[in-house]
């Protein structure tokens, strides 16, 4: 007769299976309910182009994208230019982001701070990077730094911004349990205000990334002679639909990866929160 103990580990065991094993479940059925309508746009759009009701010289097929995919690869093209483009991204965000984030948490916990920096920084986040490439190029050429330095404004301020945000809504009642127990400020901040504002950073570290790619798509376009941006004007410049859009389909996926890959952090490091899901 087995005893209690092994009876009770042998239930939790079993518990936790049914848990892994429903927690799966639940993410491919997300995953297969979000490829539904992505699959759903490819099988019309390659109907219609076999057909020959859309031009295949403006849109192109599928099917001629994969081939041309399968093409660049092989080349060793594609990886070249992703490389490079990921490069840049990747120093800008860390760049651009690492300063937003900083400088948030000044503004936010200091209220002197942020009468001085706050509008200036507003007034800045408004101008529109696009008026603002010519001035980096004047500046910086057209080099690498230009790129970062582009890239690195527009992923600072997501995340200066919703750091703000975060710590100024962050419970006056922490503040007083803080003074109760003797915290010290760097205590205050890494204990209790950084957890609490924490939903709100991460938003803006997902907001970040995708602005990260949007510049780097409007450096490379503008003035770059590699990276995935590069290759979808060069070949637009010689009517090459299939391969702006193996640039256009690249860019989509590896922003989505590095979406999900920020979500999935987020779900980990926000177990404890209580929040509606749909």
């Amino acid at each position: 007769m087995a005893s209690p103990i092994s009876m009770t580990k042998k239930i939790t065991a079993r518990a936790e299976h049914r848990t892994e094993y429903r927690r799966s479940s639940s993410q491919w059925r997300l995953f297969v309910r979000g490829a539904v309508l992505p699959v759903f746009i490819l099988v019309v759009w390659q109907l219609l182009s076999s057909a020959g009701l859309i031009s295949g010289q403006m849109f192109s097929s599928p099917s001629l994208i994969l081939k041309q995919y399968a093409e660049l690869i092989r080349t060793g093209e594609l990886l070249h230019h992703l490389r490079i483009s990921m490069v840049r991204a990747s120093l800008g965000f860390v760049l651009g982001g690492g300063c937003g984030l900083l400088l948030g948490l000044f503004v936010g916990m200091y209220r002197s701070v942020e009468e001085t920096v706050n509008p200036s920084v507003q007034m800045l986040r408004t101008v529109p990077l696009l008026a603002l490439t010519p001035l980096f190029i004047m500046w910086f050429g057209f080099g690498e730094l230009s790129k970062v330095l582009l890239i690195s404004l527009g992923a600072f301020f997501p995340l200066y911004v919703n750091t703000f945000l975060g710590i100024r809504n962050v419970d006056a009642k922490l503040f007083d349990v803080g003074r109760v127990l003797e915290f010290s400020r760097f205590d205050q901040m890494t204990k209790l205000v950084l957890p609490a504002a924490l939903p709100n950073i991460l938003l803006g570290v997902r907001l970040s990334l995708s602005i990260a790619w949007l510049c780097l798509v409007t450096a490379e376009l503008l003035g770059s002679d590699t990276g995935v941006g590069f290759m979808i004007q060069d070949a637009r410049a010689f009517m090459q639909t299939d391969v702006v859009f193996v640039g256009i389909t690249l860019f989509a996926l590896v922003g989505k990866l590095s979406d999900s890959v920020v979500r999935y952090l987020e779900g980990r490091m926000l177990r404890w929160q209580d929040s509606y899901k749909g």
